[in-house]
């Protein structure tokens, strides 16, 4: 018979569910400040380095509550409109984690004056584990844990200019699903699918408005879409919102310079069917290094 412990974790993995279901296994707020782990073919719109770091927390101070760690970095090679880089993600819910990490390789070509075409192709592994013996040591029924390591690969594409992009990406390309896993697996063992794009909307000399969109699709998930916009104050203060077709809201707060971009945001449920007092509030930062940003010959499109 299940311990009070077991049962407890039992109720959170069944609220816990509907949410985790409902959006992609890479789900972060700010993806319009650094779309490269969903689109690593969006690097190549800059031609400095850069390095990555995000954090995403939801239920904070809920155990077990879902948590997604980022991290990325590109750097330009010397072959002309080319990039190479490597997107690392650490994504948990309850008992369950997945580790990832891919490489990528980017290429640019010209196909206008003011437009250009880029093409990455992306490979690595992904390890998925859960831990059902800590849940309780004495019952044997729950003391086989799982893990499973597999290949990934990956393709990207982006259109672009100075002032605009649109992108097409399917970052992972699954060999196969398991078995018997429970949340994580049926978003992050399945293909996934981003259609995103952004633009740059110059107001005045100190203003620049930045609207984005993503379209995220995974088979047997419920389509998302997240529509975001941000103001740019000097191109160094940004103030944003975004929302998502799950009736969730997030306050966007940015700061950039030649060296760094700072970025934080504030998510909450907007919909009346949160339970009780348990908000899905969610934070996220993120903090990017700039290397050579001062050398750009084109416009970033996107926030950074």
């Amino acid at each position: 018979m299940y311990s009070k412990k077991v049962v407890s974790f039992l109720f959170f993995l069944t609220f816990t569910f509907f949410n985790a279901h409902a959006q992609t296994a890479l789900s972060y707020t700010q993806y319009m400040d650094n779309p490269t782990p969903i689109n690593p073919a969006y690097s190549l719109t800059n031609n400095y380095g850069s390095v990555s770091f995000t954090a995403h927390k939801q239920w904070i101070g809920i155990p077990g509550s879902p948590a997604l760690f980022l991290f990325n970095t590109d750097f330009p090679l010397s072959i002309d409109h080319t990039k190479a880089g490597i997107v690392a993600s650490d994504n948990s819910v309850a008992i369950e984690h997945v580790a990832k990490l891919n490489g990528f390789f980017a290429k640019a070509i010209q196909l206008s004056e003011t437009q250009k075409l880029g093409i990455s192709i992306s490979g690595g592994f992904r390890y998925y584990s859960t831990a059902y013996a800590p849940l309780d040591p004495k019952d044997p029924a729950i003391q086989n844990d799982q893990t499973e390591l597999k290949p990934n690969i990956g393709i990207s594409a982006i259109l672009f200019s100075d002032n605009y992009y649109i992108g097409l990406s399917m970052p992972e390309f699954n060999f196969r699903n398991l078995n018997s896993a429970e949340l994580l697996d049926n978003n992050s063992f399945r293909n996934h699918y981003f259609l995103s794009g952004g633009l740059n909307s110059v107001v005045d000399d100190d203003f620049t408005l930045k609207p984005a969109a993503l379209v995220s699709y995974t088979k047997g998930i419920p389509l998302t879409v997240d529509i975001s916009t941000k103001l740019s104050i000097k191109d160094t203060f940004g103030i944003g919102v975004n929302y998502r077709n799950s009736n969730d809201v997030s306050a966007l707060f940015s700061l950039d310079t030649d060296l760094f971009h700072l970025g934080y945001s504030y998510e909450f449920g907007a919909s009346s069917s949160n339970l009780g007092t348990l908000s899905n509030a969610s934070h996220e930062l993120t903090l990017t290094f700039l290397f050579g940003k001062g050398n750009r010959v084109s416009v970033n499109p996107g926030n950074r």
